[in-house]
């Protein structure tokens, strides 16, 4: 989901073109169309392989066919298409992440579900993920707190699971929920840097490996 972490510094900068920068409050775009659709498919595919900056609008429209002046017609700014691709992510996650959590059962079973379907839906949605997951913060920022606010709920609900399973005594009680969180967070996350559709694995099999390491570890008491 070039692909860089945020600790890399940002790919160069490509020629600034109006409009590139987004107002706060954001504003609603032109109203969603196949197009529009088709555009930002496009975008999370450029996004992904060339970076947010190192992607202009021109190489947005020779994607599709269209003249740059043309893909006003349909999007406000190049950031609408980030937004876009970014929010599609979050959403995607996040409809996961609650079906997971609310679904009932020992939190090991939750928490695996949760995982497994992290590194699915990654997989499903290669291009947006690796969007998602590294091109969300050149976003200005208004809309980078909406996804700010929805990348913590899903941490939110991570924890909740894990806090479960401390509570149940499923989970050794000396875990501490915030670390493992950012652990099972961490080993979704970068799947999008090394996961590849025709590899050995299939993205449920990565999945369910990924949930027995990580409740092995959290069903072990600590050191002793």
């Amino acid at each position: 989901m070039p692909r860089t972490v945020e600790t890399l510094p940002a790919p160069d900068r490509v020629a600034p073109e109006e409009p590139e920068g987004r107002s706060a409050p954001r504003a609603a775009g032109p109203v969603p169309s196949p197009r529009r659709a088709e555009l930002v498919n496009a975008a999370a595919r450029l996004f992904s392989e060339r970076g947010y900056h190192g992607t202009s609008m021109q190489h947005l429209g020779r994607a599709l066919g269209l003249q740059r002046g043309s893909l006003y017609a349909h999007i406000g700014s190049k950031e609408d298409l980030l937004f876009d691709v970014v929010d599609g992510g979050a959403d995607r996650f996040l409809s996961m992440a609650r079906r997971a959590a609310s679904s009932g059962g020992p939190a090991a079973v939750r928490l695996r579900a949760l995982l497994v379907g992290h590194v699915n839906t990654a997989a499903q949605h290669l291009d947006a993920a690796t969007v998602f997951l590294n091109e969300w913060r050149y976003l200005s920022p208004t809309p980078r707190a909406e996804i700010q606010a929805k990348r913590d709920l899903y941490e939110g609900l991570v924890r909740r699971i894990i806090s479960d399973g401390i509570a149940s005594g499923e989970f050794s009680p000396g875990v501490d929920a915030a670390m493992a969180g950012r652990l099972v967070l961490s080993a979704g996350n970068w799947i999008y840097t090394w996961y590849r559709p025709d590899g050995a694995m299939s993205a449920a099999a990565i999945g369910m490996e990924l949930s027995d390491l990580i409740l092995d570890g959290l069903t072990k008491e600590g050191p002793p």
